[in-house]
């Protein structure tokens, strides 16, 4: 696939400092790449390469989740079109690691709906939640500075 096919890839790529942390964590984390004093050394035109790929990959990766739910008569790509992409792709040996990721993020957003309804059941309006915070913030500061409370 042609870069001319996606409208090029001038003005797309990643956060550079992200993407170097997660080459950090990946260098320091894999014993097979130890130089006996830290960590094997990742050179910045390395980095801007595998960004490029990273892109590249995202890009491909993006057009054929598009064509499946396409097909699908979707009109939002969903995580079953980008697994299925993978598999087209020849990335299926990843799909089973993603849906276990994938898994994690459905309860752990479900977990965070459910914390931010506890607040809506609390039965006290934006107003009287705000005045109880402040008295709280208030109480501690007096705590802190040794004020009387009161």
């Amino acid at each position: 696939m042609s870069d001319k096919e996606f409208g090029g890839n001038d003005d797309l790529s990643l956060p550079k400092a992200t993407v170097q942390k997660i080459i950090n964590e990946v260098l320091s984390t894999n014993p097979s790449l130890n130089d006996g004093n830290g960590t094997m050394s990742f050179a910045k035109e390395t980095r801007d390469v595998l960004i490029e790929c990273c892109v590249e990959f995202i890009t491909m990766l993006s057009s054929e989740a598009n064509e499946i739910a396409e097909k699908d008569a979707k009109k939002t790509i969903a995580g079953e079109h980008i697994f299925k992409a993978l598999e087209e792709l020849d990335f299926g040996d990843y799909v089973p690691e993603l849906s276990r990721v994938a898994e994690g993020f459905k309860a752990e957003s479900a977990r965070r709906e459910r914390k931010q309804t506890k607040i809506e059941q609390s039965g006290m309006s934006s107003e009287e939640l705000l005045r109880m915070q402040e008295e709280l913030f208030k109480s501690a500061g007096d705590k802190y500075t040794g004020a009387p409370e009161g």
